[in-house]
């Protein structure tokens, strides 16, 4: 790689992944093979995300000055970097592939916009509802008084309508 393409990575680096991802995870690659990869980038390419593998030294020249400084002692060895907007999205993503590869891909940890977190702390995010989840249950938390007040509304009415038939069925026979 030349000097010219090496300054473009860290600019892209630093501007759209360090500045602008909400979360990032950072692990050992030992030994995934293509279609392994191939697969981690296609279930976070799902989510929203993506996956980089980006030589150590690049990502802590972005890294410097910036707040996310912290996360470069986790640049060391082969590693990989997963990132997204979505503060869940990567931490979901990478926990789950670890468990299905856990020789081949360890977590070493993450951040969270400005957080760094240690393994334990990627695998709680990763154990959180998603936004999408969370909306959901939210607009059924709102919509159950709603449907419950509806139908004790309509109740008196229907018994109402009942006792009218029965009474007009009786004065037919």
């Amino acid at each position: 790689m030349d000097r010219a393409r090496k300054r473009e990575v860290v600019k892209w680096l630093k501007e759209e992944v360090f500045s602008q991802a909400s979360s990032i995870v950072v692990a050992h690659n030992l030994g995934l093979t293509v279609a392994e990869i191939t697969d981690l980038r296609n279930r976070m390419y799902e989510a929203g995300g993506m996956v980089k593998v980006v030589k150590n030294r690049l990502a802590k020249i972005a890294l410097a000055d910036t707040p996310r400084e912290g996360l470069a002692d986790l640049f060391s060895g082969p590693t990989v970097m997963i990132f997204s907007e979505d503060a869940i999205a990567a931490p979901k993503v990478a926990a789950g592939f670890a468990k299905d590869h856990k020789e081949k891909f360890v977590i070493l940890g993450g951040m969270l916009d400005e957080s760094l977190l240690d393994t334990a702390g990627v695998q709680a995010l990763a154990e959180l509802p998603s936004l999408d989840e969370l909306r959901a249950r939210l607009i059924g938390v709102v919509q159950a008084p709603a449907q419950k007040l509806a139908s004790v509304i309509q109740a008196p009415a229907g018994q109402l309508a009942r006792v009218l038939a029965a009474r007009g069925e009786q004065e037919a026979a």
